[in-house]
């Protein structure tokens, strides 16, 4: 849930100069009985990518200022970006505060164990725009997140301009199908991807997907090949899931997706793998030193 200041300049589409609102997105109990925070951010610039380093405009509290936030924003926005452990003697009158300024503006996200907060895996498929509102059935529900490794060390170092090869290996168990895959000429939806979108909340296409992306650290990285979005770029011809024309690439030979990255200035980077079936992610990082 996003909480902000709302004007009619803020209805606008800017490219930059705008601010970034954290976004309570609810809490999850896994299988073991751990419960998490889970959060994201609205970026409202299209085009600005924000860093804003841990620290008095960056921090989460009551705790430590360092639970594992992004620094760097990406473009509009990213939902189930990143959770917290939420703490033991937590209770249902209690939060946990998330404060981000960018562009002189402040703004909080606010984190509660309410019971109308709880999210399961059917909520994160509909808010990623997997499902149709209030869509269920056995095969969603029983979804499982693709399985993900990166290969190589976790850390690691490289100099300016030189290429560093990344290698993520990622299978999903099918669900839900790539809507390609299914056969366009078998989907009635095909003719319907070229039409204006009619859906008032986003919609993804679905089917197994990787990328890589500056989690932590500037604007000096570039990936080759391209990197298919991980933000909600809803415009038409977009490399994006959530834009109308986009279809689900074929997987790669052994499902192994080889991708290159270059540093323009150095610095300390954490670089994010995310693998998405449309409806659940699963992610790893590496950190990786980029020296002169």
């Amino acid at each position: 849930m996003l909480f902000g200041q709302t004007s009619d300049a803020q209805r606008l589409s800017y490219s930059s100069g705008q601010n970034v609102s954290p976004a309570y997105e609810g809490w999850e109990e896994d299988v073991d009985g751990s419960r998490y925070f889970l959060f994201g951010y609205m970026n409202r610039n299209w085009e600005e990518e924000p860093v804003v380093p841990v620290g008095p405009e960056n921090t989460i509290e009551p705790g430590a200022p360092d639970r594992g936030q992004p620094t760097h924003f990406l473009p509009r926005r990213n939902r189930f970006v990143f959770r917290v452990p939420v703490p033991d003697e937590f209770s249902a009158d209690d939060e946990l505060i998330w404060t981000l300024t960018v562009n002189g503006v402040t703004e909080r996200a606010y984190a509660t164990l309410r019971q109308d907060y709880f999210v399961d895996n059917v909520v994160r498929a509909s808010e990623h725009g997997a499902l149709g509102a209030g869509t269920s059935n056995p095969t969603i529900r029983a979804n499982l997140g693709p399985t993900l490794e990166v290969e190589g060390a976790d850390r690691r170092t490289v100099r300016v301009g030189t290429s560093l090869t990344l290698v993520a290996v990622a299978e999903d168990d099918g669900v839900p199908r790539s809507r390609r895959r299914r056969g366009l000429q078998r989907d009635p939806r095909q003719t319907q991807r070229w039409r204006p979108p009619q859906r008032s909340t986003v919609s993804t296409e679905t089917g197994l997907r990787v990328s890589w992306f500056v989690y932590r650290g500037g604007s000096d990285a570039t990936f080759d090949p391209p990197q298919v979005k991980v933000w909600e770029d809803t415009r038409t011809g977009a490399y994006s899931p959530w834009a109308p024309r986009y279809v689900t690439a074929d997987l790669p030979p052994y499902d192994r997706w080889v991708t290159n990255v270059t540093f323009a200035a150095p610095g300390d980077y954490v670089l994010r793998c995310l693998a998405s079936d449309g409806a659940l992610d699963t992610t790893r990082d590496i950190w990786v030193t980029v020296t002169e």
